[in-house]
């Protein structure tokens, strides 16, 4: 059962911008904080982008200056704005939410993917 949804992948042109979002499904928990991550086809899954429940945000240097992650708590939704996106950036993107649970550790949620597809 898929409890975290990622959208907004698609094909885009070097150079161009894309925006995805992460959100509970049927707003099932409360989001306390997230990361992105990103797999290639015969590539290890790399984190790319994170947000803690404070809204600090750290970033991985290939994606630094160029991604930003943020969150809308009204909304309970994270984004990833990618910014001139090239080829290397061609990977699923997979979220990650934390949720806290009393009396255990926070869990963790993770969505399918979208396939992001940077390509002239």
């Amino acid at each position: 059962q898929v409890q975290l949804v990622e959208s907004g992948g698609g094909l885009v042109q070097p150079g161009g911008s894309l925006r995805l979002s992460c959100a509970p499904s049927g707003n099932s928990f409360a989001i306390r904080a997230a990361g992105w991550y990103r797999q290639a086809p015969g590539n290890q899954r790399e984190w790319v982008a994170s947000i803690t429940s404070g809204g600090a945000t750290n970033y991985a240097d290939s994606v630094k200056g160029r991604f930003t992650i943020s969150a809308d708590n009204a909304k309970n939704t994270v984004y990833l704005q990618m910014n001139n996106l090239k080829p290397e950036d061609t990977a699923v993107y997979y979220c990650k939410a934390l949720q806290p649970k009393l009396g255990r550790p926070l869990a963790e949620h993770w969505g399918q993917g979208t396939q992001v597809t940077v390509s002239s």
